[in-house]
């Protein structure tokens, strides 16, 4: 009884084919600029075969035929970078217009339903191998483009390093020449005007160039690590930021309990501070009358030191503040997004943690540093 059944069908389908074929041409998806859209109406033929063959031949066999026509049907569907959806869409709406013309024969439905059922299997695989195949394929496209990507950022980086090393030494050749002959100016005209204001901006430009420096690795040839007070150095900053406090009139609140030594390389910490203070202080200049910044250290489990430094300027957006820290972001119109990256490699060297919150009306950097005893154990020290 099955095999008369199943010969029905086919002879069925065969005098139908015709009809299925023109429906499903009639209401299939096709982008216009589908390079393949030529080949959509082969690829539903085929399918068409399959089912008619899944009837007679074994499951092993029908098996490769799927496989092998998924796999075609979904590179093409990869080269041909159109919206999976309409692929699944087109597969589907072949097996809706088979179905509703199978009410044709004249054949109870329970007797179909084996046949209905191997129908489906060959659509359900067909689909699956497809979109596994397309899948596969467009993260193995993703894949390399991050790769790419990840490659010619740090081939970026690289250059950089390689261009500051020669020219920015060159550009502080001269830089250091007029200040010594400030110095000069001062000893002979102490009471010079503008001499102090001069000497102060010679030192910021002297430590964005710092900035540059630290990317190229070669400023750390002929340095050693040091014992420093991290109190001292913090008092030494806000001074050495003191014209442009005063100038924004800018609140400072420091809270340092206890004497806290650290154990690296004291200009590269110095860096890090100067260049987390200095951000602070160009943000509220622009947000607030009543701009603060508080300064914060303290020691925790007595192995490492805590340092907070919160301002009191606007949210930085959630978007920018998962990627502060990486090259090139910046929320500054003029910034080089490389200040907080050389931060962050700085404090990383150090075997220390940098990271960043913020809310409303509070901006948050928490530097994480060993304290000296516990570098000093350190085996890589």
């Amino acid at each position: 009884m099955e095999a008369v059944v199943k010969t029905k069908l086919v002879e069925f389908l065969e005098r139908e084919k015709d009809s299925i074929m023109s429906e499903w041409h009639k209401n299939i998806i096709i982008e216009s600029e589908d390079p393949f859209k030529e080949k959509i109406i082969d690829n539903a033929s085929g399918m068409f075969r399959m089912i008619l063959g899944l009837i007679t031949k074994p499951d092993n066999e029908l098996e490769k035929q799927i496989q092998k026509l998924a796999f075609e049907v979904g590179e093409e569907r990869v080269q041909a970078n159109i919206n999976i959806g309409d692929f699944v869409y087109n597969v589907n709406l072949g097996r809706s217009i088979v179905y509703r013309n199978l009410y044709k024969l004249v054949v109870a439905w329970d007797e179909l339903q084996d046949s209905i059922d191997r129908i489906n299997y060959c659509f359900d695989h067909f689909l699956y191998y497809a979109v596994s195949y397309y899948n596969e394929q467009k993260n193995k496209i993703i894949e390399e483009k991050n790769q790419f990507i990840d490659s010619t950022h740090k081939d970026r980086l690289t250059l950089l390093g390689q261009m500051t090393s020669s020219f920015i030494h060159e550009f502080r050749n001269p830089l250091t020449s007029i200040q010594g002959f400030i110095q000069l100016l001062k000893s002979d005209h102490p009471n010079m005007k503008y001499l102090d204001i001069i000497s102060n901006e010679l030192e910021q430009l002297n430590f964005r160039i710092s900035q540059f420096l630290l990317l190229s690795k070669k400023e750390l040839i002929g340095k050693e690590k040091s014992h420093f007070s991290l109190n001292k150095m913090i008092e030494e900053i806000l001074v050495f930021l003191y014209p442009s406090i005063l100038d924004t009139k800018v609140k400072v609140v420091k809270e340092m309990p206890k004497e806290m030594e650290l154990f690296g390389y004291a200009d590269e910490i110095r860096q890090v501070l100067i260049n987390i203070v200095f951000n602070a202080i160009d943000v509220l200049s622009q947000y607030r009358d009543d701009p603060k910044i508080e300064i914060k250290g303290k020691m925790v489990n007595d192995t490492h030191i805590k340092v907070e430094i919160s301002n009191n300027g606007p949210a930085i957006p959630e978007h920018l503040l998962k990627s502060i820290f990486e090259p090139f972001v910046t929320t500054k119109k003029l910034g080089t997004g490389l200040g907080l990256f050389v931060c962050r490699e700085i404090i990383e060297k150090h075997k220390g943690i940098l990271a960043c919150t913020s809310e409303h009306d509070k901006t948050e950097f928490i530097i994480l540093l060993p304290v000296a005893s516990a570098e000093e154990k350190s085996p890589q020290n």
